[in-house]
This record gives structure tokens, C-alpha cells and sequence, in this order.
């Protein structure tokens, strides 16, 4: 097996993949406790609820992606096809992922605790992060059932460490 990552990065990566849909199904709570807020109405305490664990959820995946970059950086993995059109794309759509998440998380934060004229840009940003979450999960399903490489794997399972008569 081509080496892949290590058992923490393994770990942050399916805590994070488990808790992005928490952000997606709480999120609508938000725009009902404004529009309730608005009209003068008391919001029911399950939207508040949602909306405080989406809050503290996004904070919570802003803090471990960030672990998952300094990890990343000081940690590499081993491209799964390096030089390779198909090994750039999965470089820049990895990279574009911390990018994406991370900015996310920021303005998730700006937005329930210093300004909310960034929501829409918020908002904006589920959406890139879907359509990516998206093309994530194609390029695995392919990789599983088409190519039925490896790829996968190194998600899965972590590398090992390389024995003297392996370098």
C-alpha cells in the first residue's frame, strides 16, 4: 500500500467528514430565529438549540482543520499519483478544501458574533463546500469502483512506517 496518513489525521478527517452534516442540517434554524426575532416572536427552543450547536460545531471543524493543516504540513502524505493531471486536481481540491472549510469556519464565526452582514458570503461558501463535498465523494466512489485502487485506503488505514529494507 502507498503510504497514506497517520492514524490522528485519519481520526480529524472522519470527525470532520461527520460533523460537516450537523452544520447542514442546523443551519436553517438560524435564519428562522431571525426571521421570528423580526416579527416579533419568541424562536422555539429547538432553533435555538440547532443554532447553537451549529455555532459551536463550526468552531469545534475551524479548530480541527486547522490541526488537520499543521498536521498536513509537517506530516505530507505520499501523493497517491504524483505528476499525474488526476494527482495535481486531487492536490488543489485537498488544498481548496482547507481553504474553503477554514474560511468557513471564520466567517461562521464573524457572523454570529461580530457581523452578520457577512451571512451571505456564508451561506455562499456551504455551497462551494457541498459542490466539493460532492466531487469528493465521486473521485472515492470512482477510485473504489472503477479504478479499484488504492486511493482509498490510505484514508482508511494508516501508513506505516517504512522498515529499512522498504526505503
Amino acid at each position: 500500500m502507498k503510504g497514506g496518513y497517520s492514524l490522528v489525521q485519519i481520526g480529524l478527517h472522519w470527525l470532520v467528514a461527520l460533523m460537516v452534516p450537523v452544520q447542514y442540517l442546523t443551519g436553517g434554524s438560524i435564519e428562522r430565529i431571525h426571521h421570528a426575532v423580526h416579527m416579533g416572536i419568541t424562536p422555539s427552543d429547538w432553533d435555538v438549540v440547532q443554532h447553537q450547536l451549529h455555532n459551536y460545531a463550526g468552531i469545534a471543524i475551524g479548530l480541527l482543520m486547522g490541526m488537520r493543516l499543521v498536521l498536513r504540513i509537517f506530516q505530507p502524505p505520499e501523493p497517491a499519483a504524483p505528476g499525474t493531471w488526476t494527482g495535481r486536481i486531487a492536490t488543489a481540491l485537498h488544498h481548496a478544501f482547507y481553504a474553503a472549510i477554514i474560511a468557513q469556519a471564520c466567517m461562521g464565526f464573524v457572523a454570529s458574533y461580530f457581523w452578520f452582514g457577512i451571512a451571505p458570503y456564508h451561506v455562499i461558501g456551504s455551497k462551494i463546500i457541498l459542490a466539493m463535498v460532492a466531487l469528493h465523494l465521486a473521485a472515492a466512489a470512482w477510485h473504489t469502483l472503477v479504478a479499484r485502487d488504492e486511493t482509498v485506503d490510505r484514508m482508511l488505514l494508516p501508513r506505516r512506517k517504512r522498515s529499512a529494507e522498504n526505503v
